[in-house]
């Protein structure tokens, strides 16, 4: 018997049916076949070793007897090894014949052979039917079940009547017994059917919550798994139980990293945490706290921490306090994303109301630069004019970041001269911090050109000297930039120092507006840098790499710009107007 059932979880829909049939119904019926097999063969054996003992005793003088015993043990191994598990179906088919129909012919020849059920000195083998009415009730429909059981009894009534035909006497005895046997075993057929449909339903209905309960489980796994809060498993000694990569993170530790199992006791800096477990297990009450977690070399960490208590589980009642981590970067990187839209807001506003008294000014400088002949206010006049344009620039920057505007292949931007360009910016950059012994320039290729603009090319490549120097070394070749031609289309510029690697939460928010390690920082550096890049469609990455520094190699934090490269450099664009040769910087 088969139920179609739909059963609804948070996760889908699953039938029943489609669960069973798929994989769990053949097991069920390979378990109940080998079960009837195995009872069939143990009863063949048990007939042989009978018919056996009873034609050694003299108790039985038929040899007919043990020939059909062991003919229905033998048939009973074969059907053992030979047939697939299967069910019956609806039908009288080949399955059943050597299942049920070996059994029914075996029992009925051993009954005829012994002169009846009414004979008193015979042994009455009409309660052995019972196990092919069982077979054909679970293995099985009702209807085959009902025709096996019908089978039984006219088989029953037959060896009655040649039993009486033989001596004819009273019939009460002959047909009686063979009546009621008949009627308990269609009441067998109906009440075995019933509780194996039964049974199946429940088993279904039972892999169906195992199996919602595995997925379920599964996907609470990959949820806290993925996770970008910690979560924490401890119970009320400080053990953890489980952790999450977040959590494992959090904590700063090569044993919380790869430990399956480890304590809170075990670390100093861990203490603040188990210190809150232990209040919230004492009091049975949740907790929240901003606590500091120190460990090693790495810096203190602010994390917010809550706990959650778990009901007691197993005999031991031990309760088991759930900790969830949340790195305060995190909180104040939200917060940073908030005050960046606010912000955004407010300098287009500002942009847009500086512009016109800019404008007003740079016309009052140039009425002004014609009245005045003196050397000295020409200066004066031509320093006024130099920085309006430049305030004018980064008005124009700034409304140009506030609309957003993707990468238009249809603007021409001038190309330049990578190799020149990136050495007269470093080299006037290294002039002007003092860092010529810390710096090396590898120009690359002369002839590669790119399409991007001057000053926009300038400001990224002195935000990233200016935080390679901030995080470097005072030895000399600490800092190395490096120009190369990645394909026919593509050309880089990476900024390599042998600085520390970073904290992979840090990492994480390295290109987010006002994050920053540094507390001296604005966090609007690597910012400004990778927006300048997509505005070229140019990307900044940042990895960790290996270079050759004072003659060994060495491993440091490197910045990567990838350009599109030009066939010719513009001549309306030049890498930086001077008056003086140049010169190669000092290493």
């Amino acid at each position: 018997m088969t139920e179609t059932r739909v059963t609804h979880s948070w996760l889908n829909s699953v039938t029943t049916d489609a669960v069973a049939g798929s994989f769990d119904a053949p097991h069920e019926i390979s378990r109940q076949w080998q079960g009837f097999m195995t009872a069939r063969l143990v009863l063949g054996l048990v007939l042989v070793v009978l018919q056996t003992a009873l034609y050694a005793t003299g108790t039985s003088h038929s040899q007919a007897q043990i020939a059909i015993s062991a003919a229905y043990l033998t048939g009973t191994l074969a059907s053992k090894l030979f047939i697939q598990p299967r069910p019956l179906g609806q039908s009288f088919n080949r399955v059943w014949g050597a299942l049920v129909g070996i059994d029914l012919l075996t029992f009925s020849a051993l009954q005829m052979l012994q002169g009846g059920a009414a004979s008193i000195s015979t042994i009455n083998y009409t309660p052995l039917f019972a196990l092919p009415v069982l077979v054909a009730s679970v293995l099985g429909s009702m209807r085959l079940a009902l025709g096996t059981a019908a089978g039984i009894t006219v088989l029953m009534l037959g060896v009655s009547i040649w039993s009486y035909l033989q001596s004819p006497t009273d019939s009460a005895p002959y047909f009686v017994q063979p009546a009621l046997s008949g009627v308990g075993y269609f009441a067998i057929a109906w009440l075995s059917n019933q509780l194996a449909g039964r049974l199946t339903i429940e088993g279904q209905r039972a892999r169906q919550n195992q199996l919602a309960a595995s997925i379920q489980r599964q996907v609470n796994e990959l949820v806290i798994e993925s996770l970008p809060d910690g979560v924490l498993i401890v119970d009320e000694r400080g053990c953890v139980h489980a952790a999450n990569p977040a959590a494992r993170q959090l904590l700063g530790s090569q044993q919380a990293l790869h430990a399956t199992v480890f304590d809170l006791k075990e670390e100093a800096g861990w203490f603040p945490l188990l210190n809150l477990t232990r209040l919230s297990v004492g009091t049975g009450q949740s907790h929240e706290e901003d606590v500091t977690i120190r460990h090693g070399q790495q810096g203190p960490r602010r994390v917010h921490a809550r706990t959650r208590l778990a009901a007691p589980q197993g005999t031991s009642g031990q309760s088991l306090c759930v900790l969830f981590l949340q790195d305060q970067r995190e909180l104040e990187a939200r917060m940073r994303t908030e005050k960046l839209a606010g912000m955004g807001r407010l300098s287009t506003a500002v942009a847009h109301e500086i512009r016109n008294p800019l404008s007003a000014i740079a016309q009052a400088n140039a009425l002004l630069d014609e009245d005045v002949s003196d050397p000295k206010l020409k200066r004066l006049t031509a320093m006024v004019s130099q920085n309006a344009k430049r305030l004018e620039k980064i008005v124009n920057d700034i409304l140009n970041v506030s609309r957003v505007e993707p990468y238009d292949p249809d603007y021409l931007i001038p190309a330049l001269p990578l190799g020149n360009t990136v050495h007269r910016i470093c080299s006037d950059w290294a002039s002007q911090s003092s860092s010529q012994s810390r710096l090396t320039i590898h120009p690359g290729d002369p002839a590669i050109n790119v399409r991007f603009d001057i000053e926009h090319l300038r400001r990224v490549l002195v935000n990233l000297l200016d935080n390679a120097r901030r995080h470097t070394t005072e030895l000399p070749d600490a800092i190395h930039v490096m120009a190369n031609v990645s394909d026919d289309k593509l050309a880089t510029i990476s900024i390599w120092s042998n600085a520390p690697p970073m904290d992979k939460s840090v990492e994480r928010h390295l290109f987010e507006p006002f994050f920053s390690s540094d507390s001296r920082s604005s966090g609007l550096g690597l910012y400004i840098c990778r927006e300048l890049c997509e505005r070229h469609d140019a990307s900044l990455i940042y990895q960790r790499s290996v270079r050759n520094a004072q003659g060994h190699p060495a491993e440091g934090n490197e910045f990567v710009v990838t350009l599109h490269r030009a066939d010719a450099p513009d001549n309306a664009q030049t890498a930086e107007p001077s008056t003086t040769p140049w010169q190669p910087p000092l290493y």
